[in-house]
């Protein structure tokens, strides 16, 4: 340690050899300093203003021309009663600031074992100063009490034990280290969202505790450094954590007396303090975008937009956004989901919910206007570990991000388009299901139609073989056509079983139509010697040749190069079976009936 007029600027402390702890035997006094190893941070008093009527015990840092202190002892209780002051190990107190007349302004409050004359303070290259027993335990550590200023390496621990416990609060001033209006840290109400008040008065939420267990993101300075910042969730504490790239120049988190969360990188080459990130700015502000209206972050510039189903009701935000469609309760309504979003203020915390009754907890609820879910974690750390939060009113202080947010399950009306949406859902299949019989039933019509039409086809070519004025005498002669499909049916599709006989123009089949009556169907092979004038005579023939002992010609049929004639079936055979001894049943010529 060196003696320095205590009036002098702190900065030039520097100059004075210095050392890094105090003891028992030796006090800081003003007008001395304790230096880090590394000579990063010093500890010792100084006056904030000019005029030097206030004496404080600080941190700061000691390398950089940029007078800029970190930490306070006695922000609220500074020294003014003299331009003296000292700082001791004490027994019953730890460590202990006084003044000049001895009077107690600021201690520690820790109780060292009796007979440990080892305990020493010492100032680290982290700007942590530490109360440390001769063993090596840390009794009490200036990181713990943290004043307007987060450190790299700072373990700021926002609640323990489902307690809040660390809390930054700003200067009041510029020159001024008494507690100022603004302050940041985690919401005492809910213990599950980071925020900066101005007095009682919510300024700005920062973020709000969910599944991601170890969450952060990164701040790039002008140079190749980056600061890193992550809340971290263990189950008993919650905590955040500055940490910095190796080579990198000092930088540091801080609370500001104009109410702003800033992260800032020292620029050697400017000797100044580089905001590299702040908040709030533009729309970060506590509800700036109105009810139902959310801060988007997504794109390159912050703005106001208006959540989904919602639209502007003025011709800004300071109204916020009103409802497309108006929710009734008993009518039509539907969730829809908001993704990497910052979940609005105002909820309530429901515990022991599984997503699926946190969503039913909403939905039966006429009055619930959101819902969200999180699992806090995975491990068994917590007793409760959902986190199941509801709104019933209107939504406030919601933010979009491009990635590291959440869904927010926002209740909507069925709207027209949503009803005609619906409408669709139903309409389209059933359409759907009616073309497609529509055209099942066209296909089959055709079909029918297109096997009709052969048959008018076949009558007609029938026609032309079967009724000549000439060939008949002058008289229309009719008989029954049978299509060629029936015919195939009544023998089987011309099965070998069916088969009865066989001639030179083609073989012959038992057959059975439809109303029961037996048939003889004859034929005619398309290698046979028959050709259409014998097919035509044949028909002529039996059409004009009437007789009881005849057989008759019931039908015909012409199907493609197919051609076939119907006969009376004869059960007992013909005559010439019993003259000749034939066994074949030869309806190729004229056939004379067994009586």
């Amino acid at each position: 340690m060196a003696c320095i007029p205590i009036l002098i600027l702190l900065s030039l402390s520097s100059f004075c050899k210095s050392d890094d702890q105090l003891t028992y035997a030796k006090p800081l006094t003003s007008g001395n300093t304790l230096v880090s190893k590394g000579g990063d941070f010093a500890l010792g008093f100084f006056s904030p203003t000019s005029s030097n009527r206030t004496l404080y015990l600080g941190i700061w840092y000691h390398n950089i021309p940029k007078h800029t202190v970190v930490w306070v002892a006695n922000r609220n209780k500074p020294i003014t009663s003299s331009v003296s002051a000292e700082l001791a190990i004490s027994n019953t107190s730890g460590l202990i600031l006084s003044d000049s007349q001895g009077q107690t302004v600021w201690a520690t409050n820790n109780k060292i074992t009796a007979g440990d004359t080892g305990v020493t303070a010492v100032i680290l290259d982290t700007g942590n100063l530490v109360l440390r027993s001769s063993n090596g335990t840390d009794i009490w550590q200036s990181f713990d009490h943290p004043t307007d200023t987060v450190l790299p390496g700072m373990r700021f621990v926002l609640s323990y034990k489902d307690r809040v416990v660390g809390r930054l609060v700003a200067w009041k001033g510029p020159d001024d280290p008494s507690d100022g209006d603004f302050s940041f840290g985690l919401d005492p109400s809910s213990k599950l969202q980071v925020v900066i008040w101005h007095g009682t008065r919510l300024y700005c939420r920062t973020m709000v505790r969910n599944s991601i267990t170890v969450s952060g993101g990164p701040y790039r300075s002008n140079t190749s450094s980056i600061f890193y910042q992550t809340a971290t969730d263990i189950g008993d504490e919650y905590y955040a954590v500055y940490t910095v790239s190796d080579g990198s120049p000092y930088a540091r988190a801080m609370l500001d007396y104009t109410g702003k969360m800033k992260t800032l990188s020292w620029s050697n080459s400017s000797s100044s303090w580089t905001v590299i990130g702040e908040v709030p700015t533009a729309c970060e502000f506590y509800a700036s975008c109105g009810s139902f209206g959310y801060c988007d972050f997504s794109g390159t510039v912050q703005k106001c937009q208006c959540l989904d189903g919602y639209e502007l009701d003025d011709l800004d935000f300071s109204r916020g956004c009103r409802r497309m469609e108006p929710l009734k309760c008993g009518k039509p309504n539907h969730f829809v989901a908001l993704p990497v979003m910052k979940v609005p203020a105002n909820f309530l915390h429901i515990k022991n919910r599984s997503f699926d009754q946190c969503a039913a907890e909403c939905s039966s609820n006429c009055s619930c206007t959101a819902y969200a879910y999180a699992n806090l974690s995975s491990d068994g750390t917590y007793e409760d570990p959902s986190r199941c939060l509801v709104w019933t009113g209107e939504l406030v202080d919601t933010w979009k991000f491009s990635n590291n947010g959440e869904n927010l399950y926002l209740r909507l009306a069925d709207s027209p388009d949503q009803k005609n949406n619906n409408l669709v859902k139903v309409v389209t299949p059933t359409i759907g299901s009616l073309v497609i019989l529509s055209c099942i039933a066209f296909v089959t019509v055709c079909i029918y139609r297109g096997k009709w039409r052969n048959k008018e086809i076949e009558q007609r070519q029938m026609l032309r073989y079967a009724s000549s004025s000439n060939e008949i005498g002058g008289e229309y002669v009719e008989f029954p056509f049978v299509s060629f499909e029936d015919i195939a049916t009544a023998t089987d599709n011309f099965s070998d079983s069916n088969q009865i006989g066989r001639g030179g123009f083609g073989k012959v089949y038992k057959g059975l139509l439809e109303g029961g009556k037996e048939v003889a169907v004859k034929r005619l092979s398309e290698g046979s010697r028959q050709g259409i004038a014998e097919f035509k005579n044949e028909i002529v023939l039996f059409a004009k040749l009437q007789h009881k002992n005849l057989v008759r010609l019931l039908g015909c049929s012409i199907h493609g190069d197919e051609r076939l004639l119907i006969y009376e079936y004869l059960p007992n055979k013909s005559l010439d079976a019993f003259l000749f001894g034939m066994s074949l049943f030869d309806y190729t010529s004229l056939k004379v009936l067994t009586t």
